[in-house]
């Protein structure tokens, strides 16, 4: 039986067998495993996109063997491989780790400004009226600048994901049209998910993106969806089970996210 531990973080805490997803609410922000388990080399996905799709039409994750970078954008999802390129997702594909919402933006900003990957997220801060929920936040424009990665797959063993971005592949855009998909998480959601910003982005023409380790911001249209309800699935079995949560891992997630 898989095994749903739930965060309703408007009002409590909430564990229970069984319990199933609010489908009536939507404006709760979906996750699938935590960002420790991913980080310690749990890459089996056990929930299907079929099944994802049916609580977000917007989001970020990866994929089973950790095989790419994943982006979900007005319902399509996309999945960009070591390579680089952009490829459709089969419903059949399963994610070890996924965080997904229906976006409805609660604020809209523009920005004719050049700010990099660091000056944007501080500009961002400076939108939002508190740091303690969740944000999904879609950036759409033009974009001088674009560094991005993406994950080769792996196979059993898995190591750990700090040493598969060791060897990441890294790839340069410049002058492009895109949208860069991503969540702005609270702190005190860390081992769960990455506190701060997580972005990934995808070219308007869907050729080319990946994880966001820095951007070159043109003219942008930013929207932000205010979400103040979490919903997190633990994998049901398996390696997670074993795993050991005790050590925390805030210097892998700065290796890996950057």
């Amino acid at each position: 039986m898989r095994i749903f531990h739930t965060l309703l973080i408007t009002v409590l805490i909430f564990i229970s067998a069984g319990f199933s997803y609010p489908q009536a609410h939507r404006d709760i922000l979906y996750q699938t495993s935590t960002i420790d388990a991913l980080l310690q080399g749990v890459y089996d996905g056990e929930i299907a996109f079929r099944e994802l799709k049916q609580h977000g039409d917007f989001g970020l994750g990866t994929f089973n063997c950790l095989d790419g970078e994943m982006i979900a954008l007005e319902g399509e999802f996309y999945q960009i491989r070591a390579d680089g390129k952009v490829y459709p997702v089969l419903e059949s594909t399963r994610t070890p780790f996924a965080v997904v919402t229906f976006f409805t933006p609660d604020k809209t900003a523009t920005l004719n400004d050049t700010k990099n990957l660091g000056q944007l997220e501080h500009y961002l801060e400076r939108l939002l009226p508190t740091k303690n929920i969740f944000y999904a936040i879609k950036i759409e424009g033009s974009f001088t600048y674009a560094k991005t990665r993406s994950v080769p797959k792996q196979s059993k063993p898995y190591p750990p994901l700090v040493e598969v971005t060791k060897n990441q592949p890294i790839f340069e855009l410049y002058n492009v049209k895109g949208t860069m998909v991503g969540f702005r998480c609270p702190a005190y959601i860390k081992g769960i998910n990455v506190p701060g910003y997580h972005f990934h982005f995808v070219t308007e023409d869907r050729r080319a993106g990946g994880h966001v380790l820095d951007i070159q911001t043109r003219d942008i249209v930013i929207e932000i969806d205010y979400t103040s309800q979490f919903f997190l699935v633990l994998p049901g079995e398996g390696e997670f089970y074993e795993l050991d949560f005790l050590n925390e891992k805030h210097t892998d997630i700065k290796e890996v996210e950057r």
